[in-house]
């Protein structure tokens, strides 16, 4: 991984980060995934940032931010499930803003109850662990917008939008709906922890002007490493500097995790 370097007069330095995280709100989440031990595995594993993305929901973000206070930093945001089961993580500046847009996407989440025994958990809880409540709706579902509304809706609103595990056979845009279109808006495309260096190549040949990431999807604690994140040249850990690293501006880059140069942001120049 590279060295320090300086834009501008602002000195970068890579650090690790990972954008794709479940706790226990998340039916499919380890019921291990609390506050307290989340963020200890980050610590452990050295990982500056991480951003918390629940199914349909951004109900724990304080939570982990409450626990982590500071280390890692932590973004707000969510794993949207569209109306075609299609996967979206979105990301915000902010908490509120994350809320604000759960809001709207729940104008269209269908009325479908949790089942406990069935699905698992979805658990509310306080930066110790404490349960503040349960979410009865069922968030492994998909909302009522498809994934251009979702898109479009999150990146008005100022999000990072990433599509998910873009390289899985089920809850993918690839395996749902086929290639992702050129104008499709999003800031990067995640692959998985499974994906090798042969197979990124194939990925980056499909897609030779896209950002890719990889990020842990973590639903267990022996998730959190970092060979199951990515490494970015920024100024500090922050929502801000991230951004500027997928839109390749400001000296800003995304460490290519699969062994090659810092990807280029073709369309920078004018973002």
């Amino acid at each position: 991984m590279g060295n320090r370097t300086e834009s501008d007069g602002m000195i970068l330095s890579p650090y690790w980060v990972d954008l794709h995280l479940h706790t226990v709100l998340s039916p499919c989440g380890e019921l291990e995934m609390g506050a307290p031990e989340i963020v200890q595995a980050y610590r452990n594993a050295g990982i500056s940032l991480c951003a918390v993305t629940d199914h349909n929901a951004a109900d724990n973000v304080p939570a982990i931010a409450g626990a982590a206070g500071g280390n890692p930093a932590v973004l707000a945001g969510m794993e949207v499930q569209t109306s075609e089961d299609i996967h979206v993580v979105v990301i915000f500046p902010s908490h509120e803003e994350a809320m604000d847009f759960q809001a709207w996407l729940w104008k269209r989440m269908p009325p479908v109850l949790n089942r406990p025994e069935i699905f698992g958990d979805q658990l509310i809880i306080n930066s110790g662990n404490a349960i503040l409540g349960e979410q009865e709706v069922l968030l492994v579902q998909g909302a009522g917008y498809s994934a251009d509304e979702v898109a479009l809706e999150a990146e008005g609103r100022g999000a990072m939008v990433i599509l998910a595990h873009v390289d899985r056979p089920s809850f993918s845009y690839e395996a749902v709906l086929g290639p992702v279109p050129d104008d499709f808006p999003c800031h990067a495309l995640e692959l998985s922890p499974a994906v090798n260096h042969a197979l990124f190549n194939k990925w980056k040949e499909r897609y030779p002007e896209r950002v890719f990431i990889r990020s842990s999807d973590s639903h267990r604690l022996s998730g959190i490493s970092r060979d199951r994140c990515t490494a970015m040249m920024l100024a500090g850990p922050s929502f801000r500097e991230v951004e500027l690293a997928l839109k390749g501006l400001e000296g800003r880059s995304v460490i290519c995790p699969w062994g090659q140069e810092p990807f280029a942001w073709r369309r920078s120049s004018s973002a």
